[in-house]
């Protein structure tokens, strides 16, 4: 429901959220090209739609989030990466 530091409002169940940086290292030590990075599937969630009359929104600003590995949709503001997407893609809160 709020609109926070990126200057967009999600509607409905819509929810916004700015993605964890991708892992520099693998867990044997070994630096990781840019070229073989995995997609972050962690976040914080930025800003929240108000959700459905009959559902309202579970998560809030804040909260750190697990998704899919292709949920969303990538948009970038102010040089900044964030990805908008309904809030039933999104798996867990951490």
């Amino acid at each position: 429901m709020a609109k926070k530091s990126t200057g967009i409002t999600p509607l409905h169940d819509r929810v916004i959220i700015k993605p964890a940086a991708a892992e520099q290292k693998s867990a044997g030590g070994i630096i990781i090209p840019d070229t073989a990075k995995e997609k972050p599937q962690r976040g914080e969630v930025v800003a929240v739609g108000p959700g459905k009359p009959e559902e309202p929104t579970t998560v809030k600003a804040g909260d750190k989030v697990l998704y899919g590995k292709y949920a969303g949709t990538e948009l970038n503001v102010d040089g900044v990466d964030y990805l908008i997407m309904r809030e039933s893609d999104i798996l867990a809160i951490v």
